[in-house]
């Protein structure tokens, strides 16, 4: 077997206070014009946020807050992807009106229970995201009247992969538009005024 010999890469002093340290929170400024792909969250480079369907409300939050994230993928045991779970769903009025609904306590509810269903979600093709720009994204999310779309590609065995999420706050934070509200009509109007600016 060959061996490889690696060089080491070049090194360089640092000189005390010419540098600060990158923002993990950052994002790329996009406009309306700019290529899809560039708003769209890559399960490839960044891994999938998952819970299964049974957990309970209080663990989902929990599991939101220590991911530093708003939305989960809910899986089932052979992880396919069963449906999402946003904080708005969870710490909104949703819980208690299907808790009413099925007469059970609060605490009774499972993330089955007030997800999205994947049958519900809109899904696009990452084939169609590679050819859109960001203003064809923010137009599909408003026709369907929805904060997230999936976009899919085929696997190796030919089923659909997820292979990444819009979201239309994510798109607002890399236009540059402060969000008061996860409102779905507000969070568009805003991008859309900022579009037209």
């Amino acid at each position: 077997m060959e061996r490889l010999h690696y060089q080491p890469i070049k090194q360089f002093r640092v000189k005390r206070g010419a540098c600060s340290v990158a923002d993990a929170w950052s994002v790329t400024k996009v406009t309306a014009s700019s290529p899809a792909v560039e708003v769209m969250t890559d399960l490839r480079r960044i891994p999938a946020a998952t819970i299964h369907y049974d957990v309970s409300l209080a663990e989902a939050n929990h599991s939101m807050i220590l991911r530093g994230v708003r939305m989960l993928f809910v899986t089932d045991a052979d992880r396919h992807v069963v449906g999402i779970i946003t904080a708005s769903d969870l710490l909104g009025e949703k819980p208690t009106r299907v808790a009413r609904e099925r007469l059970m306590r609060h605490e009774e509810l499972c993330v089955g229970d007030i997800m999205v269903a994947a049958e519900d979600l809109d899904a696009v093709s990452l084939a169609d995201v590679l050819r859109a720009e960001v203003g064809h994204v923010i137009a599909t999310l408003k026709h369907c009247c929805r904060q997230h779309a999936l976009v899919v590609e085929p696997g190796p065995d030919g089923a659909p992969l997820v292979r990444g999420i819009f979201s239309a706050s994510q798109i607002a934070r890399q236009m540059g538009i402060p969000l008061q509200t996860a409102e779905v009509a507000r969070t568009f109007a805003e991008i859309e005024a900022a579009i037209a600016s």
